[in-house]
């Protein structure tokens, strides 16, 4: 079945005002819809730049990226309404509850009350959360709050994902909650783009990665093909081949 792209990403280059140095380089990559697309490299290699870019946050300085739904390419307003973003860092109200966020966040994107209502009291029972729906989020654990927030990334439910290191400081078990519920989303039809640390992790879950370091691309394709083209024997080898051993800050 011939593959339909979802976000075309063409020669984009990104240097900011207060730098000399570019933090993204001439970067062209095709995501195509369904994917779960990892962009994976060391510290400061322009992972978060991308995503940013990506999501309309900041502009390219040169470059252009295109989104497309079902083969048919769409406005910026509509790729607004299509994408929702987990940051790293928790974008919620500690002092309220999840179920309180959800309905501020959910009434952002208008969603009617009703319905709002129905996918809040969904995602807190699959996510975990019902039993502290009530509860004020600044006494979560670590894993809660990271359940909360993707709840509210997803609480619209966007077509296109992306998900800025989403178990980072998680116990086992909300990383297996949240992997197993992206899996279920991304079998459902969901596009997520993925940046992780944890590259076993990126490994058994993504379908296909480009690797970026220092702004550029060094690789991008399906994981098995580029550990062959590389005699690499797991995600980690293939890493460190392509981006050597030397500290990052």
């Amino acid at each position: 079945m011939a593959k339909i792209p979802c976000i075309e990403i063409s020669n984009i280059s990104k240097r900011y005002k207060s730098s000399q140095e570019y933090s993204l380089r001439d970067v062209s990559l095709t995501i195509n819809q369904s994917d779960v697309f990892g962009l994976l490299g060391p510290n400061g290699a322009g992972k978060t730049t991308l995503i940013s870019i990506l999501c309309g946050i900041i502009p390219p300085t040169s470059g252009e990226v295109k989104y497309f739904k079902d083969q048919y390419l769409i406005s910026p307003e509509d790729r607004k309404r299509m994408i929702g973003f987990v940051p790293q860092e928790y974008a919620f109200y500690q002092e309220l509850t999840p179920r309180q966020n959800l309905d501020y966040f959910g009434a952002m994107y208008d969603i009617p009350r009703h319905e709002l209502r129905a996918r809040r009291e969904h995602l807190l029972n699959v996510l975990g959360l019902s039993k502290a729906a009530d509860k004020k989020v600044e006494t979560f654990s670590g894993g809660m709050k990271r359940r909360v927030n993707l709840a509210i990334g997803i609480i619209h439910e966007p077509s296109v994902l992306f998900l800025d290191e989403p178990t980072v400081g998680v116990d086992v078990q909300s990383k297996n909650a949240i992997i197993r519920y992206l899996t279920f989303l991304n079998e459902s039809g969901t596009t997520i783009i993925y940046t992780s640390h944890h590259l076993s992790e990126a490994e058994e879950f993504c379908n296909r990665i480009a690797l970026i370091d220092n702004g550029n691309v060094m690789a991008d394709g399906e994981i098995a093909d580029l550990m062959m083209q590389n005699e690499t024997v797991n995600l980690q080898a293939l890493f460190i081949k392509l981006t050597g051993e030397e500290y990052r800050d």
